[in-house]
C-alpha cells in the first residue's frame, strides 16, 4: 500500500469514527455546544463539510479556490465562523448527508492526483498525502469537540501517527507565524503511542528534544489542551519555545484553550 492510499484509509476511518458519534443524534443533540466558542456540534461539522469541499476545489478547480482563499485573506478571523455558521443551519439530515457525500468524494479524487503534482492550500502547497493528513488532523480534531460536547471519551488510535508527523512537519512553519528564528538542527521527538510502542522523529543526538504521550503532542498541536495539562517535556530553548507555538493547521495563530487547573 503506498503512502497516499494508507492516508486514505485512515481518513476514511476517521471519518467514519465521527460519523458515529452523530448519525444517532435527535435534532436537538446537534445544537449542543462544544468547547470550541460559539460552536455547537452542527457547526463542528458544517466546517469540516466546508473544508471537505474547498479541498476538493484544490484537487479539480484550482481558480475557484483561489477565490475562496482571496475571501478568506480579506476576512482572516471571520470568514471560518462565517461558513460554519451558514452550514449549521442545515436541517441535521440534510448536513449529515452532505458531509457523507463530500468526504466520500474527496477520498475519491485525492486518490487519482498525479503523483509530484501539489496543490494550492491556504498554507504551503501539498502534496495529496499531505492533504489526506491535514483533512485526517482536522477531523480529528473537530470530532474530539463533539465527543467533548456528547460526553464521550474516543480511544486513541495509530492513526494519531498521521498527526503527530505533521506536528513535527509543521515546525518551522510555527516559528515562522511567530516571526521567530527557525532553529537550524533538527529536534528529536519520541513519543508513546496509544499501543505502548514508540513514534521517534529525528536524530537520536539531537540536542533539542521533545519527550511524552503521541496523544498529549497532537493534542497540543491542534490546541485542544493547554500544555499544563499535558505530560510533554522539552529539553532545549529551542523546544521549549516550539511547544509554547505548536500549531499543526493552517491560518493565523489560535488562541488554545485554558488551562483547567
Amino acid at each position: 500500500m503506498s503512502t497516499l492510499q494508507l492516508v486514505l484509509a485512515d481518513l476514511a476511518a476517521e471519518g467514519a469514527a465521527l460519523d458515529a458519534l452523530v448519525a444517532g443524534l435527535a435534532e436537538d443533540g446537534w445544537a449542543t455546544p462544544t468547547p470550541a466558542a460559539g460552536w455547537s456540534v452542527a457547526h463542528q461539522i458544517a466546517h469540516l463539510h466546508w473544508t471537505d469541499r474547498v479541498a476538493l476545489l484544490a484537487v479539480d478547480q484550482p481558480a475557484a479556490l483561489a477565490e475562496v482563499m482571496a475571501q478568506a485573506q480579506a476576512n482572516p478571523v471571520g470568514f471560518v465562523d462565517e461558513a460554519a455558521e451558514e452550514g449549521a443551519r442545515l436541517p441535521p439530515g440534510e448536513l449529515l448527508a452532505a458531509w457523507r457525500g463530500g468526504r466520500e468524494r474527496l477520498v475519491a479524487r485525492l486518490a487519482t492526483v498525479e503523483p509530484g503534482r501539489k496543490l494550492a492550500w491556504f498554507g504551503p502547497p501539498m502534496s495529496a498525502a499531505s492533504m489526506a493528513t491535514a483533512r485526517l488532523m482536522e477531523t480529528w480534531a473537530h470530532g474530539l469537540d463533539v465527543a467533548e460536547a456528547l460526553g464521550r471519551a474516543p480511544e486513541p488510535t495509530a492513526r494519531l501517527q498521521h498527526v503527530a508527523r505533521l506536528a513535527v512537519r509543521t515546525r518551522d512553519f510555527a516559528f515562522r507565524l511567530h516571526d521567530l528564528p527557525v532553529p537550524a538542527e533538527e529536534f528529536r521527538i519520541e513519543l508513546a503511542a496509544p499501543d505502548g510502542s514508540r513514534w521517534d522523529f529525528g536524530p537520536a543526538g539531537a540536542r533539542q528534544k521533545v519527550t511524552g504521550p503521541a496523544l498529549d503532542l497532537c493534542l497540543l498541536a491542534a490546541q485542544r489542551r493547554h500544555r499544563d495539562d499535558l505530560a510533554l517535556v522539552a529539553t532545549g530553548p529551542d523546544a521549549e519555545t516550539w511547544l509554547g507555538i505548536i500549531q499543526v493547521f493552517a491560518g493565523p495563530p489560535g488562541p488554545g484553550r485554558p488551562a483547567t487547573a
